[in-house]
């Protein structure tokens, strides 16, 4: 019994241990089956959470995308093949053919409705350009479909395909000869405005010379300075300019004196025309430029500067020359516009190539011409040493066509065979010139031969830089370039810091700084050397 029952209490302690191992599964489960349902309800809330949180991003971007159908880009618009201003575009494009092909076939009608779209398609273009709002369908649907009916009636009146090419060949034929006349009107008319004198400047003339009329004392004034002895002396700094423009005159002088160490060592020889002697003198008595002398002379008085001496004069005085200098006429005026310019050949802008004998006392002499500006100290171009050459000048050949093969013929024999077509071209306009090499050189009767071998106009047209460059071949010095800067009268586009380096600016070209048609970038530079203060000045400029 007791085995029975110790067996029956053991069976029963292991039943118990076993029913204990199977609910502890149960637990875990049970456990387990919370967690995973924590665990969903976690997703579900972080999902709705992300969820809530799109919607501003979408809103963000759908923002984004609204930016630009407020304010385009019309040059992008114009560009884009789906906008309505590219379709208006290449509809004007095409009606504006067919305009011209209705206007040869003198269908008036037509041509006229198609322009009346076209302006509207303009109109509705510049509309949208202005405000920078893309053009909507609204808008350019009714011209779109008007412009379509009209070009497809152009296209029903049979402008069939070689005739619209033919017409539309003509046409831009017939504009390019407009264009081709439109440069060549251009370019008379500037030329015209360059050698014109503009009425302010005669406004001075006139009231200068009526005071050398009227006051006797101002010519025997101008006497006692022609005895003065600093016009010869080798100790002191002079300069040579000839011209007929009393203000461009004085613009020079006084640039230079201004920027002189010493202005009363400097003397300037100027030399005018009978015209503008009694004027310019006058001007010169008037004011004084720094205790600098100034000496005034008419061409006139150069009884040696005639036909028998000067192959120039003797050509001037020829019939021939005369007609091609002073007739409008040209067989091809585009090109010989400016060789057509009497001042060209003008006797003052010859001058330069008789120094020696208007200066037979002096040893060096600075030339300046009437359009340059002087603004640094020329009086260190004396001191610089030319090597035996007669002429000191800045090169221009920084450009292949600044060579000599440039402004001469050499085709003719008389040029190819004595000089080099690639020597390096030099400018006139401010050169220091040795006088004593000049006279040991004979650089007038150079001058001379040159202008005898062209009286037909075959080695070169015209002008004094051709006649130059054959005179002192083999006889200039190059100068720094700096001492000369040049183009004021045609570039617009000279660097300012050579400018504000070079020691003198020179206005080559039709665009004169005393001229309306002046390039204003460079007319300051000129204007601050004028007496605007002179009464004279002051009432010819201002009225």
């Amino acid at each position: 019994m007791l085995r029975g029952a110790g067996h029956g209490g053991g069976d029963a302690r292991r039943r118990a241990l076993r029913s204990s191992r199977r609910r502890l599964p149960g637990w875990i489960w049970w456990l387990l089956g919370i967690f995973l349902l924590v665990g969903l309800m976690l997703f579900v809330l972080h999902h709705n959470q992300k969820e809530q949180f799109r919607p501003p991003v979408v809103d963000n971007g759908s923002e984004i995308e609204e930016v630009p159908h407020e304010r385009v880009n019309f040059s992008e618009e114009l560009l884009s093949s789906t906008s309505f201003a590219r379709q208006l575009a290449d509809q004007m494009t095409l009606a504006k053919a067919y305009v011209i092909l209705a206007k040869e076939h003198g269908n008036l009608q037509l041509a006229w409705e198609l322009s009346s779209q076209i302006r509207n398609c303009q109109r509705l273009l510049s509309e949208g350009a202005v405000s920078g709002r893309a053009i909507t369908k609204d808008q350019a649907h009714p011209i779109i479909s008007r412009l379509a009916r009209l070009i497809y009636k152009a296209q029903d009146s049979h402008y069939d395909i070689s005739t619209t090419i033919v017409t539309l060949k003509n046409h831009a034929l017939a504009l390019e000869e407009r264009a081709k006349a439109a440069i060549v009107q251009s370019a008379e008319f500037g030329q015209l405005a360059a050698e014109s004198f503009p009425k302010n400047l005669h406004c001075l003339t006139v009231k200068l010379t009526e005071e050398w009329l009227r006051n006797p004392k101002h010519r025997s004034r101008s006497e006692e300075n022609r005895n003065s002895t600093r016009l010869v002396d080798n100790n002191l700094y002079h300069f040579c300019i000839f011209s007929d423009n009393v203000l461009a005159t004085s613009v020079v002088v006084n640039s230079t004196v201004s920027n002189a160490n010493h202005p009363q060592q400097l003397v300037f020889h100027v030399v005018t025309d009978r015209i503008h002697f009694g004027a310019m003198s006058t001007w010169f008595l008037l004011n004084d430029f720094k205790g600098c002398t100034v000496e005034v002379r008419c061409i006139d008085e150069f009884s040696w500067l005639n036909s028998s001496s000067s192959p120039l004069v003797r050509q001037l005085s020829e019939v021939e020359t005369q007609g091609y200098y002073y007739s409008a006429g040209s067989k091809n005026p585009e090109r010989e516009i400016k060789f057509h310019n009497p001042k060209f050949v003008s006797l003052l802008n010859h001058l330069r190539f008789y120094i020696p004998q208007i200066l037979p006392n002096l040893e060096k002499v600075v030339f300046l011409d009437d359009d340059v500006v002087v603004q640094k100290d020329l009086t260190q171009l004396f001191s610089i040493e030319l090597h035996g050459n007669v002429i000191g000048a800045v090169e221009t050949c920084l450009e292949s066509f600044h060579r000599y093969h440039k402004y001469l013929n050499f085709s003719h024999p008389t040029i190819s065979s004595k000089i080099d077509p690639h020597t390096c071209g030099w400018a006139f306009g401010m050169n220091i010139f040795d006088l004593i090499a000049w006279r040991k050189e004979n650089a007038t009767s150079l001058y001379h031969y040159w202008q005898e071998q062209n009286s037909d106009l075959l080695l070169w047209r015209t002008g004094t830089l051709p006649a130059g460059l054959l005179t002192f071949y083999g006889l200039m010095e190059p100068l720094d370039r700096r001492w000369h800067v040049l183009g004021l009268g045609y570039d617009v586009d000279i660097d300012d810091r050579l400018i504000e380096s070079a020691a003198v600016v020179h206005y080559n070209g039709n665009m004169k700084p005393w001229l309306k048609l002046a390039i204003r970038r460079y007319k300051y530079i000129w204007e601050r050397y004028v007496n605007i203060s002179h009464p004279y000045v002051r009432e010819c400029m201002l009225h």
